[in-house]
């Protein structure tokens, strides 16, 4: 256990840079460093979990502003987040809007920090797994993505990996292609690459 210490001083040294001294993300940080150093090794662990369970969400809100606003004639609902931990799928950050018009509904989800995001980034490098269940590579708003659409049933998906942390889905039911490409074109790809 004497690499925890190091480990939990870098911590606490990093998340005093980056948030307020007193919020929660620190307050949980010093209280797993005054853990470790009685011994209560569970706890401590069990503070750094919350600690970094509270950044993922702060870092959901964060990305809830690269989705848009509704296209003329849509509604929405608010965007939603939520913030896995290691435990549920590797964890991650995923953030999801819904938007409707009549019939027809779009969902867009950028999901960040996650293991799944490997398996996403060997299909974009690989065209053979890419196109096996009918995608096709298309450049939208300057990104390379796989697009999937059924014009008999009116549905498909657009899958955009950014900056190979990011990846964005964008599907649609009841929908032309022209509005789900018009939704996959209005993420903010330029803030999503400038975030940390």
């Amino acid at each position: 256990m004497k690499f925890m210490k190091p480990l939990l001083v870098m911590l606490l040294c990093f998340f005093g840079a980056t948030t307020a001294f007193g919020d929660d993300v620190t307050d949980s940080v010093n209280e797993a460093l005054k853990y470790y150093e009685k011994g209560e090794y569970s706890e401590a662990a069990g503070s750094l979990e919350y600690a970094a369970q509270l950044i993922r969400q702060k870092k959901g809100g964060q990305i809830q502003e690269v989705l848009p606003e509704p296209l003329d004639g849509w509604n929405s609902e608010a965007a939603s987040s939520q913030a896995a931990g290691s435990a549920m799928l590797g964890g991650g950050v995923s953030v999801e809007r819904q938007y409707y018009k009549d019939n027809s509904s779009v969902t867009i989800q950028v999901v960040a920090d996650s293991p799944l995001l490997q398996g996403f980034m060997m299909m974009f490098s690989n065209p053979m797994y890419a196109t096996a269940d009918g995608g096709k590579f298309e450049k939208i708003a300057g990104k390379k993505a796989i697009v999937k659409y059924d014009p008999g049933n009116r549905d498909g998906s657009i899958n955009i990996v950014v900056d190979h942390r990011y990846l964005v889905t964008i599907e649609g039911n009841d929908i032309t292609k022209a509005d789900l490409t018009a939704y996959a074109q209005a993420v903010d790809y330029k803030l999503l690459e400038e975030m940390r």
